[in-house]
């Protein structure tokens, strides 16, 4: 094998990895749903500063921060973005231990069309006949559950809305994955701490009074969001970005099957049906997708074949 498709299987392992990690997460939140979901993200959020400040020193990253920090408008840029990661992760959180995972599944669902439309209205991407049918129908799911039924599938709106918003922040920031996360914990380990420290009144707030068993599941928050970060960062490193896109439908499906199989969660007919057509947008967006990346082909594959005049 040439050395580049030995990158691309090495890129195709790790993009399983990270959507399937990401997947099956409810397991190990599900396994400290006696801890308060906030008190489950301050761990997340300490636990990962110190992990991932351990890799950057590590890797010798340090100096990648210096021209975010010293910059008052990035700051602000990742303040805003970091906010709305800490919401996303705290809202999740609570949704898979409130046996809300479904709505959970139907947000990372909808994500990948909501970048789709961000991209359109504020960076200038040209969308095509099909995604915007896709994107259409996925309003139409979401109207239907709302207009029919009476119920808005708000936890699934608000992670959607709230991640797609932030990659979009992010997009612009020039700093790498690992960096970033670790300023962002940075901003947010101050709160966090406080909270643990005075105000945090639950059982397991106390870790000295914790089993040891609890405290190394509290601790392994900061694996929980390292390591499929790691590996996505590694995949995307080696295979197209357009070709990471199409892993993305792993985790939240590893979701709904765990939510339906493991968890019992009710699959009300109302969420049935929005799932349906939800699935049926992400279908023609992926068709179109496909289509697109063998027409692009084709002309680069004429472009080179072509003599000069």
């Amino acid at each position: 094998m040439t050395e580049d498709a030995v990158r691309a299987r090495q890129g195709v392992f790790f993009a399983l990895a990270a959507y399937s990690f990401w997947g099956f997460a409810p397991i190990y939140f599900k396994s400290v749903q006696q801890v308060p979901a906030f008190e489950i993200l301050a761990h997340r959020i300490i636990w990962a500063f110190i992990l991932v400040f351990i890799l950057i020193v590590g890797l010798k990253r340090l100096n990648r921060l210096k021209p975010i920090i010293r910059s008052p408008k990035m700051m602000f840029r990742l303040t805003v973005a970091t906010c709305l990661l800490g919401g996303n992760w705290f809202l999740f959180i609570w949704a898979v231990n409130a046996n809300h995972m479904l709505d959970a599944s139907l947000g990372y669902y909808i994500n990948p069309l909501l970048n789709v439309a961000i991209g359109m209205a504020f960076f200038q991407e040209k969308m095509r006949r099909l995604q915007l049918f896709a994107i259409g129908l996925a309003i139409v799911g979401v109207g239907i559950q709302v207009v029919t039924f009476g119920s808005v599938p708000w936890v699934a709106l608000a992670l959607a809305s709230s991640f797609a918003i932030y990659g979009a922040i992010r997009k612009r920031l020039p700093v790498d994955s690992i960096s970033g996360l670790w300023l962002e914990t940075t901003l947010l380990v101050p709160v966090m701490l406080g909270y643990l420290l005075f105000f945090a009144d639950s059982p397991s707030a106390d870790m000295t009074a914790n089993s040891w068993q609890l405290n190394v599941l509290l601790m392994a928050a900061g694996l929980v969001t390292t390591i499929p970060l790691l590996c996505f960062t590694a995949a995307a490193q080696r295979i197209r970005y357009a070709t990471l896109g199409f892993f993305q439908y792993i985790a939240p499906s590893l979701m709904f099957i765990l939510a339906v199989n493991l968890y019992d969660e009710p699959l009300a007919e109302s969420k049935l049906i929005t799932f349906v057509i939800i699935w049926s947008a992400l279908a023609l967006y992926t068709f179109d997708s496909v289509i697109q990346r063998q027409r692009n082909r084709r002309l680069k594959k004429s472009a080179v074949q072509e003599p000069i005049s």
